[in-house]
């Protein structure tokens, strides 16, 4: 192979900061390179990183392998200890073209691999200026880093650090350069996103940075938001669900859980009550606002009353995109050493969680049917409505926005026809 290829995990951010650092590699003059940014959020996406690894060197076996992202930083013994792997970043050092510049060469021990810093000191944000996000028709922007929060099983703190926003005027810098370069959707993502701005001059919130770009820049054609915490929903966010059209229908929480005793085990600042205050709000403002979710099945201590409350709440908030993670012990974390369930039982709550998602996720596709619809069509003949349901769309531009009508779905995505307009 040639030139810095680059296999991302995870989040939204993660997608974001891959074309970052691709940039700031190919800038240093890299080649023959490939970049691993690993997520940490599960066990499980920590093997799959490892996997990928193990199959990139077999794939390249004269390439540069680079581990870097949230797993690298928590866990960067472990990949620095491995054969295939010939450096490890940290999470902050992997958007800087210093770091690639300085890697040490083939053959070096684990310690002289690692260039890994301690991500607590760090306490403030670059702003970030990408002009292009490979292989998609929407636009990442990263509005902010870090979180402030200790929920009992997240270990997403220790890789990411604090809570650290991007001031506001260089996000719309960076959102007019991407509209500019003909993307006419975006999406503000972070790790707590909803914490932007309490580390700013004048504390802005992450609604006024919304409704800040949508009248600085009319070019935006759709808006939207990466996973949010509802408790964190300001005033402003609240005026563009009611008032603002070109901000998307569509939000995904961090609900992690729907049982009051778990939501305080997990350190979760919001109750049952909260979630369903904010769904039902919202959905008062723009009823055809839709939902997805976070939950985990399984969390230690989890009773099976307590697991019904969590499936009870994913129907009667009508979650139409369900996202379940079954618990997984991250090893530094206080919910690592509560009395754990079985792991059969995990699985198995898991699977019953995720059967409930399902069924919500048909009957929303089932109240789709008939209801006309723009989409924003992707690179792979599927496109997203403006409540982000999955559409087929063959033969259509990537990148373009098209009226169509909703004729039927397969389960898994609707179907559409063209309207009179857009087909002439």
């Amino acid at each position: 192979m040639s030139g810095v290829e680059v296999i991302t995990f995870g989040c939204r951010l993660n997608t974001y900061e891959s074309e970052v650092m691709k940039a700031q590699a190919e800038k240093a003059g890299l080649n023959n390179a490939i970049l691993v940014n690993t997520c940490a959020v599960t066990g499980e996406a920590v093997r799959q990183a490892r996997q990928a690894i193990r199959r990139a060197r077999r794939d390249n076996p004269h390439a540069r392998i680079i581990v870097t992202g949230c797993a690298a930083q928590t866990e960067k013994q472990t990949f620095a200890e491995m054969a295939e792997v010939d450096a490890v970043l940290g999470n902050e050092e992997k958007l800087t073209s210093a770091s690639y510049r300085s890697l040490p060469d083939f053959g070096v021990s684990a310690e002289e691999k690692l260039r890994v810093n301690d991500i607590m000191s760090v306490k403030a944000t670059a702003p970030q200026m990408v002009r292009h996000i490979d292989g998609h028709v929407r636009a990442f922007i990263q509005v902010q880093n870090g979180c402030d929060h200790r929920c009992t099983f997240c270990i997403i703190p220790y890789g990411r650090g604090n809570s650290r926003s991007v001031p506001m005027g260089a996000v719309v810098d960076q959102a007019r350069k991407l509209v500019d370069g003909g993307y006419c959707e975006i999406v503000l993502t972070g790790v707590d996103a909803t914490s932007y701005g309490g580390d700013l001059p004048g504390a802005p919130t992450l609604g006024l940075l919304a409704k800040t770009l949508l009248k600085q820049l009319p070019d935006i054609r759709r808006l939207r938001l990466s996973s949010i915490d509802s408790i964190e929903a300001d005033a402003h966010l609240m005026d563009l669900i009611a008032d603002e059209p070109r901000f998307m229908p569509h939000l995904h929480l961090s609900l992690q859980h729907g049982d009051d005793m778990i939501l305080k085990r997990m350190k979760r600042r919001h109750l049952r009550a909260d979630a369903l205050r904010f769904i039902e709000e919202a959905r008062r403002l723009r009823p055809e606002m839709s939902f997805g979710a976070d939950m985990i099945a399984g969390f230690p201590t989890e009773t099976e009353e307590m697991f019904g409350n969590a499936v009870r709440l994913a129907e009667e908030a009508d979650i139409a995109h369900l996202h379940v993670f079954p618990y997984s012990p991250r090893p530094g974390t206080p919910a690592a050493r509560m009395p754990q369930l079985d792991r059969s039982l995990v699985k198995d709550r898991a699977a019953r969680l995720r059967a409930t998602g399902h069924r919500l996720h048909q009957s929303h596709l089932d109240g789709m049917i008939g209801t006309r619809q723009w989409l924003l069509v992707e690179n792979n003949g599927l496109a997203h409505t403006e409540n982000f349901t999955l559409v087929a769309a063959p033969g259509l531009r990537p990148g373009e926005l098209v009226p169509v009508t909703i004729t039927g779905h397969n389960g898994k995505h609707l179907d559409m026809q063209l309207t009179a307009a857009a087909a002439a």
